[in-house]
């Protein structure tokens, strides 16, 4: 579930590959071909042998990495690579060295291997493998062989075909044994360029993706997980036959993988520890439905655990005892999961584990049964009928809604050790999630001068309610500048008030601030510009280059209003009329009136969509061009 390290995707092992050139290009062709790239790939190869051991399937693999460098500006900084190797893909062997273009193997001699550790916050088994490649230059093939043992094999990591350069050859190749059947699926955009070959030899069938000349990875901040659109292969054993000849089911169809998942879960929470049992008997004490303890409960583990992401060995499946994470005080979503289960059962509230992917993923249940659709634990119970999606990880997340990053997805919902539920999480609608910003202001001898409101609900609270949590007081005068900045760089913020009723359901916040010479006065006569923000003035898509989509945390409705008191003695000159546009993608509405001496502008925007794909981008483009000469619209108001 992690993208994989610079050069490789690939966590398994195999047997070692010798590094051939095969139909080699010369330096100045690969330049004519791609003049505008410092390096290229020139094999990026990984293959798996399958085969069946000890009567249960055996996994190895090895891949082949050769990176030739075409520009001088690439020598000071892509001589640095590496790989990963944890206790679930087991390092065999390795090698890497330099090519010269005069053909002299320059080996690497210095490996440094690393774990991952982030501050303390984070830990997990994978290792970092680094080395740099010796004598980089123009015409230099940087060569990298590895190969592991894949200890679970159903595990299996998809393969990508793109990196962050192009690939003359992107490859792989899975020689598997006749007594297994494999399935797999083409995923991500541009599948049509991936040749599919399969052949019969001897006792194995082989199978072969091909891509050939693979563009570079193109990156987009705005882009959802990139297992949306990479091309890759998805490929797992779906059944093999024992020495009996029978037919073993191993991940055919979500039956397997649930019985995989739950044999995670049988050693789990067996007794409840009495520590436990009296913070949840404090807990739920005087109240008497099932929703008001689910709810004590929720927010009591959201605040009082703290998460921290694990992934160490088995540790990375199975959820940690609900009494070590309450005595711990923090644990990762298994154990989210595992003290909330715990908790809520224990007063009388059914609550299930629960199996998810998040929106990084586009992946399901019911297409892939595999572990990799699931990179997220939480709890689900059921009240009056309905099922609540509760995410300890969250601690600004409302009960009742599930977390912004599993809504649409599949959950598979752990009711006993033979039933299961897979079930999609909702999307929550729009009219749950709005931000209304107001804006009153006034004339000054040296501008204008305002107080603006801002009034949020569901996922927009939820998001200011975790920045509240973690900006610091010292600090808190220039977060809430850039909260309440509009109009110009000139912007002054005077004074901001946080409600005191403050909840991650519902937060409001004001400000008083001041615009110097924003308002312009010629001969007698003001013009003023209400539209203090310009909306998406640098989002118009790079259509047709673009085939990326776009991603979406929710769907909402934004609301502005400003509002401009006209001086005694003034009248409205021109106030312009405003506008609405909207199709098939989105739209917004803009509005001009006049109510006693307030001219008032109300702006309106939605999304109803998680995310946009390629063919929206034109109905995306077309709302902007309608919506930014509405920005160039100035009120004037005169002398009577």
């Amino acid at each position: 579930m992690n993208k994989p390290y610079c050069l490789f995707l690939s966590v398994f092992i195999c047997f070692f590959l010798h590094p051939t050139f095969s139909g080699a290009q010369s330096l100045d062709s690969i330049r004519k071909q791609f003049p505008n790239e410092k390096a290229v790939f020139l094999n990026n190869v990984l293959s798996y042998n399958i085969d069946l051991k000890n009567n249960q399937p055996y996994v190895e693999s090895n891949e082949l990495e050769q990176i030739e460098y075409v520009l001088g500006s690439a020598t000071s900084y892509m001589g640095g690579f590496g790989f990963s190797h944890s206790d679930f893909q087991q390092l065999v062997n390795y090698e890497a060295f330099t090519r010269s273009p005069d053909d002299k193997k320059l080996k690497v001699t210095e490996f440094k291997t690393s774990t991952d550790k982030e501050s303390f916050v984070f830990y997990d088994d994978v290792k970092e493998t680094t080395f740099n490649f010796p004598a980089v230059e123009p015409g230099a093939v940087g060569n990298l062989t590895v190969s592991w043992l894949n200890k679970d094999p159903h595990l299996l990591s998809p393969f990508y075909f793109t990196r962050g350069m192009p690939v003359l050859n992107s490859e792989l190749k899975i020689t598997v044994s006749k007594d297994i059947t494999l399935k797999y699926r083409l995923m991500g955009l541009d599948t049509n360029h991936i040749t599919v070959t399969v052949e019969s030899k001897h006792h194995n069938n082989i199978y072969t993706f091909q891509y050939k000349n693979c563009p570079s990875e193109r990156s987009y901040a705005d882009a959802p997980g990139f297992a949306w659109y990479t091309p890759h292969v998805v490929f797992y054993i779906e059944n093999y036959k024992d020495d009996k000849g029978n037919t073993v089911p191993y991940l055919s169809n979500a039956d397997d993988l649930y019985r995989l998942n739950y044999s995670y879960l049988k050693t789990v929470n067996n007794k409840i520890d009495p520590e436990l049992k009296h913070i949840v008997d404090s807990l739920t004490h005087n109240l008497v439905s099932q929703e008001s303890k689910a709810r004590s409960i929720y927010s009591w583990v959201q605040h009082s655990i703290k998460y921290v992401a694990f992934e160490d060995g088995m540790g990375g499946f199975v959820p940690r005892d609900a009494g070590l994470v309450c005595s711990r005080r923090f644990g990762d979503c298994k154990d989210m999961a595992s003290i909330l289960t715990e908790m809520l059962n224990a007063a009388g509230v059914t609550a299930y584990f629960t199996w998810i992917g998040t929106r990084d993923l586009p992946y399901n249940f019911s297409q892939t049964p595999l572990p990799l659709v699931s990179n997220h634990m939480i709890c689900t119970i059921q009240l009056d009928g309905k099922f609540i999606f509760l995410d300890g990880t969250d601690p600004t997340c409302v009960f009742g809604m599930p977390s912004a990053g599993i809504q649409d997805k599949e959950a598979m919902i752990s009711i006993n050790e033979k039933e299961y539920k897979i079930l999609k999480v909702p999307i929550v609608e729009k009219t749950r999630n709005v931000a209304i910003d107001t804006t009153w202001l006034e004339l000054t001898p040296n501008g204008i001068k305002g107080e603006a409101k801002k009034t949020l609900s569901g996922y927009f609270a939820m998001e200011m309610y975790g920045k509240l949590m973690y900006w610091k007081k010292n600090d808190m005068n220039e977060y809430m500048k850039d909260e309440f900045e509009r109009g110009s760089n000139k912007f002054q913020l005077d004074t901001f008030r946080i409600d005191k009723k403050l909840t991650s359901d519902e937060v409001s916040l004001s400000a008083n601030f001041t615009l110097p010479n924003y308002a312009k006065n010629i001969a007698n006569e003001y013009y003023l510009n209400l539209n203090l923000f310009k909306f998406f003035a640098n989002e118009q898509i790079d259509y047709p280059n673009r085939k990326i989509p776009i991603g979406r945390d929710f769907d909402y409705i934004k609301r502005y209003v400003t509002m401009m008191k006209i001086p005694d003695g003034y009248k409205v000159t021109y106030l312009p009329q405003g506008k609405s546009y909207h199709n098939k993608v989105w739209g917004f509405d803009m509005q001009y009136q006049q109510k006693g001496n307030w001219v008032i502008l109300t702006q309106e925007f939605d999304n109803e969509t998680l995310m946009l794909t390629n063919d929206e981008f034109e109905g995306w483009n077309k709302v902007l061009q309608n919506l930014f000469p509405q920005y160039k619209e100035t009120l004037s108001f005169a002398k009577i």
